[in-house]
């Protein structure tokens, strides 16, 4: 790679069936060894438990600096100090008792050399006092805060489980497994997706990826995902219910301002898994642009289900148009379908270099979608620092 020249995204260059690996990394086998979470942990104790003592240390440390310094040295920072730093930190119980023990300290050190009506004495007492009280203050606006953003957390968990919600752990004869990453700490759904439907003509899936962030990108998902259960439903054809997203889509973009009106658009990969009992079986792949799946095999080896003839994501139909083909593949039993978006594939670590998942999944075994998942999300976790850029949806299926 010269210099300067970014590395070319694993499924922009994927294609084929991967041998497997003979030496596969024994770090990262699907049971060879532990996530740092499922480590036994010390009981040391946390940055948030020690900060809660450090109020307490404050107001000893304070009564020492006095001890130890003439009477023209104040102690009054360490005691202002420590309630303001328990404000944030602990409950409104525990702040008024810092800075009640502040206060108390400071009535002691002051009129311990001195008499009690000293103007310098009175001024620390009152200083203390009124810091005291702000930081009750201060606390209780940080618990409304809290409260408000609690009540957030459980809206925003509401609507992930109502657009997003897990599938089954079976449907149809089938293993099924799904996970949403956000990259943003604390975000429960952004502009990812996956949904799962088991129709008359088959269990059918999509995973896709909305361009743009925000509200948005989430409105977007909801149209997808509520036309794909429309039309999983009533389209006889995969490339029917391809087409019926895309009509959605573009009325979707009629009611956007500024350039989601002409900009906007998904990737997208839509599966079919015709019900058909015990056995070998098909899969059919439309693929709208979006990273093609992969299928493993239960003896290790990895195949890349690329399109045979690419196309357009959906809602950039203006810009020409090609009819949908699906792609037939062949899904023996034991074998594992995983679709996913971009978040997993173009994750990048500290010098740059892609997350692999042909790489890193060649040669090795799960035990079920659910730990392939699982350890997929900790892999790039682990890869990129735990500084994902961006949100990841990973929807795998088994053939048992």
């Amino acid at each position: 790679m010269r210099p300067g020249e970014l590395e070319e995204s694993p499924y922009a260059r994927a294609g084929g069936r991967l041998p497997r690996d003979p030496a596969p990394n024994p770090g990262l086998g699907a049971d060879r060894a532990p996530l740092p979470s499922d480590r036994r942990r010390g009981r040391r104790p946390t940055p948030r438990t020690l900060a809660r003592a450090l109020p307490a240390l404050l107001v000893a440390a304070g009564i020492g600096y006095d001890l130890l310094t003439p009477r023209a040295f104040t102690a009054v920072p360490f005691f202002t100090a420590a309630p303001l730093i328990a404000a944030p930190l602990s409950s409104l119980r525990t702040t008024l008792l810092t800075g009640l023990a502040a206060l108390v300290a400071t009535v002691v050190v002051t009129t311990r050399t001195g008499p009690a009506t000293d103007v310098h004495t009175i001024t620390e007492v009152v200083t203390v006092a009124t810091v005291a009280v702000l930081a009750a203050a201060i606390n209780r606006v940080l618990r409304l805060g809290d409260q408000r953003l609690a009540s957030a957390r459980e809206i925003a968990e509401a609507a992930q489980r109502a657009v997003l919600p897990e599938p089954d752990d079976r449907i149809a004869g089938f293993d099924i497994a799904a996970r949403y990453e956000a990259a943003q700490e604390d975000a429960f759904i952004g502009g990812d997706l996956y949904a799962v439907q088991n129709s008359p003509h088959g269990v059918r899936l999509v995973v896709g990826d909305v361009r743009g962030k925000g509200m948005g990108a989430v409105a977007a998902v909801a149209v997808v995902i509520g036309a794909f259960r429309e039309a999983a439903e009533q389209e006889t054809t995969l490339e029917a219910v391809a087409a019926r997203l895309e009509r959605a889509l573009a009325r979707e973009g009629t009611r956007r301002d500024g350039t989601d009106a002409f900009e906007g658009f998904t990737t997208a990969v839509l599966a079919e898994l015709p019900h058909g009992g015990s056995g070998d079986g098909v899969v059919r792949i439309v693929n709208r642009g979006h990273p093609p799946p992969l299928l493993l095999h239960d003896d290790g080896t990895l195949r890349t289900l690329a399109a045979h003839e690419p196309a357009l994501p959906l809602g950039m139909g203006d810009l020409g148009r090609w009819p949908d083909r699906a792609t037939e593949s062949g899904f023996p039993s034991g074998a594992t379908l995983l679709l996913y978006t971009d978040g997993l594939s173009e994750a990048r670590d500290a010098h740059g270099r892609f997350y692999d998942p042909l790489r890193r999944l060649a040669g090795r075994r799960f035990p079920d979608p659910r730990a392939l998942l699982g350890r997929l999300a900790a892999e790039v976790r682990r890869h990129s620092g735990g500084g994902m850029t961006d949100d990841m949806a990973l929807l795998a299926v088994r053939r048992p």
